[in-house]
């Protein structure tokens, strides 16, 4: 049962929805859906400018938490959401909750995913300003990395699992045309497991910095090959140094998977 679609969910509080909205359709090139949900808590990022047909299809969904921090989920959109969910539930997932077409899960190390029905998307958005949106890190707990990596390898077994370019770092990225990807990271302590953004901005991450902190963000901490920003809502996210059309590495170069 191949994932046949990827969403990247940003989860903000409720209070920030509206500048995490704003925030992240500026720098995605897209605009948002009608609200919908018992409390209006989601919305789909949509390509292209309204006055155009849309040319590539949706990657990016928006929701309000009522609890807690936010951060970030996947959700895989399937055939046969059924078995989809069976799969998972036998490597060690648990059901949050099930709903008409549409279930929501938890990972061995606790970390939130949906299954959806696929709906015929196959065609990724464009590079906007030099950057993508094209992976969500899943921070994992040391004393649950190697379960949760074995368990993504074997929920997802036509993707790509391999090491990534540092040992905390496992990456698993999906067939040629799924918009997003997964990065494991190992967290030095323990903690709950969490999830957060990460954009591929090639090599000149300083200047798609600059762009958004001109839309709000800012500047949280520099690494060598990846900066940690926080949008205007308050969710920590990734710049990498990944090629923003391929998402794959500089060649001779160590960066953030």
């Amino acid at each position: 049962m191949p994932v046949r679609w990827t969403y990247a969910f940003v989860d903000r509080p409720v209070e920030g929805f509206a500048r995490a909205a704003a925030f992240w359709t500026a720098v995605t090139g897209t605009r948002l859906s009608e609200l919908r949900g018992e409390q209006e808590e989601f919305a789909t990022l949509l390509p292209g400018p309204p006055h155009l047909p849309e040319q590539t299809d949706a990657c990016v969904k928006i929701q309000g938490v009522a609890d807690g921090v936010g951060g970030a989920h996947l959700d895989f959109a399937v055939e046969d959401v059924p078995g989809f969910v069976g799969a998972a539930l036998g490597l060690g997932a648990e059901t949050v909750g099930a709903y008409d077409g549409w279930a929501v899960l938890r990972s061995p190390a606790g970390q939130s995913f949906c299954a959806v029905p696929w709906h015929g998307e196959s065609v990724r958005p464009p590079v906007v300003d030099g950057s993508r949106l094209d992976q969500v890190s899943l921070d994992v707990p040391p004393s649950a990395y190697d379960a949760e990596v074995a368990f993504w390898s074997a929920l997802l077994p036509d993707w790509t699992s391999r090491s990534g370019s540092l040992p905390e770092f496992h990456v698993v990225a999906p067939p040629s045309g799924l918009p997003i990807r997964i990065l494991l990271q190992r967290l030095d302590e323990e903690a709950p497991a969490a999830a957060h953004l990460d954009l591929a901005a090639g090599p000149d991450i300083d200047a798609v910095r600059a762009r958004h902190e001109r839309l709000g963000a800012s500047f949280v901490a520099g690494h060598p090959h990846w900066t940690v920003m926080r949008d205007p809502a308050g969710g920590l996210y990734c710049l990498t140094g990944r090629d923003a059309d391929t998402g794959g590495l500089p060649r001779a170069t160590s960066v953030r998977p």
